[in-house]
């Protein structure tokens, strides 16, 4: 984007300064929020994931439900096929044919039993899967009452900073289109390298902000007067003297004052 205005060096550098005060206490604002929103993002997953598992639950005991009453339906079937061959039992001319029925009857007696079996069987896994469904209802709703705390300790916190926050991104974008791409491409350059998010430091007893490596007095000399931009050579920020720095803390601090 065009800017209106050619900045001086030493305007690019106040420019530069400012920005990173912004950025630092958007930062700030962040930490604060700190891990808070990744707690109550994962929080809700597992809510959705044991809600979804109580769901299946549920589920799988109308299935065996089912099964059960289709073992008993079969159960009736096989004593009513029974009671059949019983009486057609009474009225055989030969062996052959008593032999026959008595095998069917063996058979169906053998299907009762085999169902009756499954019927144990499928009762023994609906009282597992109640004490499942009873361990998961309390993993829920232990789950769900942290969420709700979590939640509210993130809306509380968002109530407090989230319209500073944004105001400060506006100024951020601001700040930035005052300043040449060039310039802002480096400074996010050097904010994405470093742990602190410091790109532009002022010298601190001779030394850059944060760094213990002295800054040579003709170094110093250079930086103090402005005439041009000049980097850490052992971190690569952007440095500042120590008056221009304590004149735009000043000058910020009156508008985070204003935006809080």
């Amino acid at each position: 984007m065009a800017k209106t205005k050619e900045l001086t060096v030493e305007e690019r550098l106040r420019a530069l300064y400012d920005l990173q005060l912004i950025d630092s206490r958007i930062d700030e604002i962040r930490n604060v929020r700190g891990e808070l929103p990744l707690e109550v993002r994962d929080l809700e997953d597992e809510v959705a994931g044991l809600n979804i598992r109580l769901e299946k639950l549920v589920a799988s005991l109308e299935v065996i439900d089912n099964d059960i009453v289709s073992k008993k339906n079969q159960i009736e079937e096989s004593k009513s096929l029974i009671k059949k061959y019983s009486e057609q039992q009474k009225n055989v001319r030969n062996n052959r044919e008593f032999n026959s029925l008595t095998k069917e009857v063996e058979f169906q007696e053998l299907e009762i039993e085999l169902a009756e079996k499954h019927i144990k069987e499928f009762k023994v896994q609906i009282e597992q899967k109640k004490a499942i469904i009873s361990e998961t209802k309390e993993r829920l709703k232990e789950r769900e009452n942290h969420l709700k705390h979590k939640k509210g300790e993130l809306d509380a916190i968002l109530a407090e900073t989230e319209k500073e926050e944004q105001a400060l991104i506006g100024k951020s974008q601001e700040y930035q289109e005052q300043i040449e791409e060039r310039l802002v491409a480096a400074y996010n350059r050097i904010r994405k390298n470093v742990k602190n998010g410091l790109a532009v430091v002022p010298i601190e007893r001779g030394a850059s902000g944060g760094s213990f490596f002295t800054i040579p007095p003709q170094i110093q000399v250079e930086i103090a007067a402005r005439k041009k931009v000049i980097t850490d050579e052992h971190s690569g920020r952007i440095l500042v003297d120590a008056q221009l720095a304590e004149e735009q803390k000043e000058k910020m601090a009156k508008l985070f004052t204003k935006l809080s």
